[in-house]
């Protein structure tokens, strides 16, 4: 090939003649060379002219000052030369800090990053919280449900019998105060605190519990003396063994119904070493200043790893803060997803009930979160809390059920079958079918899962467990292995309460049914005070030799100053306002004040046929969060903590329902 043809401006061989723009090669370079030069020249020019940094700074470094004056719209001709050498500098400075530190950082031991890492993290957290803004982090502005307090009953009666259980309230809590603060119950025979094995080391759970009451009741010196408890003593860091369902509805419920009634942000700002989950604890992952707060439970119950909710950006509901550190402990994972029973809290490891059906979970423990961790997924905005809720349905959803739907109460937590064939509307199965209709309607009825599994599982209760006497009493029998134990106990009495709250949604034009339902249960559970001579309900009470709402057997004749029956009077009384169920709840209060009531608060009696109490010195923590607060309700206007807007958790702390319309996008995705 000629060399010519690799030339540019080179003719080609088969032209018959030369173009008129063709060069010659001598000519070629002299044009090449003035071009270098020309190039040479306008470089020179950038770098060494007197005015070059305000051209190197506008066209090749493009500073954040250059960039402002032209989005402004002023001219560039304005900037000075002195200005543009400053920004000049400037960028060169900063260039040298940045080299330095990433040096600095280089040599850093790799846990040194890590913290320094999270700590960046917290105090833009905190900024955060401050300032009031920030991407992905919720911040969700306190409004009040309605009805936090009722107008006074037009009724003078009435207003004088809530009066006295106001006082009733009181004197509970006067005495608890005196003898027991800060422990978990008090003895009020013997006049000292009181702590129960279910809430391992933890203190205070009477104080947490009451909180809410305390508030509805309008007792807010107490209310802020109990507040300023928690912001200074409620401590969940500690290596100590709790259960998680009694955690669950007593410190996270108690926690979170205080914060929507008061809409003080201590019980929500994460700042304590409360843990997130059941906990979880609490809606306030935090309520002291100061503190850090945990994950654990949450994540060790469920199974969750640390990782599956580091990136979520908060601890727990935080309405308006998050917290300053968050530590996670040891996850004890379980194959389905089912929660223990019991957890240690710094180690996070989980176990359940040694007696329980081979190592079982219980249907009324691992089914009695729900409410309340759909609350903490529509505070933190983390949905977390309410898919591990959700699993549990699914998990339940694969399992063939005995006997055309009854719910077994013992599921094995690393096999996911059931354990021994015992199903009990009482005790070990009650709280899952009541949050199964609560969690429907907590959902502005669009929980249409819920509402399927609630309605299909009366319907298998009323099948197989709902009989009637020959006396014409109807009562809930408990099922095992096949067989009905025709026994009935006191936890079961809450079945009344339940099925009227849920009887305006039951399907095929079966409200009235379930209405009469209601009321021949709870009919039956008042004769079984009725048939004492306390008038006070035992534990449990039989169908069966002749006898009928009378327990027979010693072990069950006792009276703790549990509330379900009172929590049916009152159910029964807002959606019939039949007389009868006031009356039956006032004679309820009248046996408490002569059989229960002793010199330092209220104490349990161990046989309600004696003639005389025999008083066993407990003053539970559920006797102020549950029975006194119903008592209270079925005397107060219907207009006080309104059906349409809460509903009540097992423990009967109010939560709100979560509306359809809520404006946040996480709030809509756990409804």
């Amino acid at each position: 090939m000629p060399v010519t043809t690799l030339l540019p401006f080179t003719a080609t061989p088969n032209r018959k003649s030369a173009s008129p723009t063709s060069f010659r090669l001598t000519e070629k370079f002299i044009l090449l060379l003035v071009f270098s030069a020309f190039i040479t020249l306008c470089f020179g020019a950038i770098f060494f002219l007197p005015d070059s940094s305000k051209l190197l700074s506008g066209v090749f470094f493009r500073s954040a000052s250059v960039e402002t004056a032209t989005r402004t719209g002023i001219d560039s001709g304005s900037i000075g030369t002195g200005n543009a050498d400053k920004m000049l500098a400037k960028i060169r400075k900063d260039h040298e800090d940045a080299l330095i530190e990433a040096k600095d950082t280089l040599q850093k031991h790799p846990e040194d990053i890590k913290k320094d890492i999270k700590n960046d993290k917290d105090q833009v957290a905190q900024g955060v919280v401050k300032g009031g803004k920030g991407d992905g982090l919720p911040i969700i502005e306190y409004v009040r449900p309605p009805g936090v307090i009722g107008r006074e009953p037009s009724d003078p009666d009435t207003k004088e019998k809530r009066a006295k259980i106001k006082e009733m309230m009181q004197f509970s809590w006067d005495n608890y105060k005196r003898y027991a603060w800060g422990f978990n119950e008090l003895r009020p025979v013997s006049k000292q605190g009181h702590s129960s094995n279910l809430f391992g080391g933890l203190k205070g759970a009477t104080i947490v519990d009451a909180l809410d009451t305390l508030y509805i009741m309008e007792m807010y010196e107490e209310f802020e003396a109990a507040t300023e408890w928690v912001v200074k003593n409620l401590d969940f860091n500690m290596n100590t063994e709790i259960s998680v369902f009694e955690v669950n509805i007593r410190f996270v419920g108690g926690l979170l119904s205080a914060y929507y009634l008061s809409g003080k942000e201590v019980f929500s700002q994460g700042q304590h070493n409360l843990p997130a989950g059941v906990g979880s604890a609490a809606l306030a992952c935090g309520v002291a200043e100061g503190k850090g707060c945990q994950r654990q439970l949450s994540v060790s119950v469920f199974g969750m790893s640390p990782q599956q909710t580091e990136d979520s950006g908060s601890c727990l509901p935080l309405p308006s803060a998050h917290p300053r550190s968050v530590t996670h402990t040891h996850t004890h994972k379980t194959p389905t997803g089912i929660p223990w029973a019991l957890l240690n809290m710094k180690s996070g490891i989980g176990r359940n009930w040694p007696w329980a059906s081979g190592g079982s979970s219980i249907l009324a423990e691992y089914g009695t979160l729900h409410l309340e961790f759909m609350h903490l997924s529509k505070l933190s905005g983390n949905p977390a809390f309410a898919e591990k809720v959700m699993n549990i349905r699914k998990v339940l959803n694969r399992l063939d059920k005995p006997s055309g739907g009854l719910y077994p109460n013992y599921l094995n937590p690393n096999s996911g079958q059931w354990g021994q064939h015992h199903v009990s509307v009482g005790g070990l199965g009650d709280s899952f079918y009541e949050y199964l209709l609560k969690a429907w309607i907590m959902s502005d009825k669009s929980d249409e899962e819920g509402k399927k599994l609630y309605y299909d599982a009366l319907q298998a209760i009323e099948k197989n467990l709902i009989r009637k006497s020959s006396g014409g009493l109807t009562y809930i029998a408990e099922w095992k292995g096949g067989l009905l134990e025709h026994k009935m106990g006191h936890l079961t009495c809450f079945a009344g309460g339940m099925i009227a709250l849920g009887a305006d949604g039951a399907p095929d034009q079966q409200t009235g049914h379930h209405m009469e339902l209601a009321a021949e249960i709870t009919r039956t559970c008042h004769e079984s005070y009725a048939r004492t001579n306390l008038k006070l309900g035992p534990e449990a009470f039989r169908f069966d030799g002749g006898v009928e709402a009378i327990a027979t057997r010693q072990n069950e004749k006792y009276f703790i100053l549990r509330p379900e029956v009172i929590e049916t009077y009152m159910y029964m009384w807002r959606f019939t306002h039949d007389p009868k169920y006031r009356q039956w709840g006032w004679e309820a209060v009248q046996a408490l004040e002569q059989h229960c009531r002793v010199e330092g608060g209220y104490s349990g009696v161990r046989d309600v046929y004696a003639s005389n109490p025999n008083h066993d010195d407990v003053q539970q923590s559920f006797y102020l969060a549950e029975t006194l607060k119903y008592l209270y309700l079925l005397f107060s206007e219907d207009d006080h903590l309104p059906f349409e807007h809460w509903v009540f958790n097992t423990e009967a702390h109010p939560l709100p329902i979560i509306k359809k319309d809520f404006s946040s996008n996480q709030a809509n995705e756990v409804e």
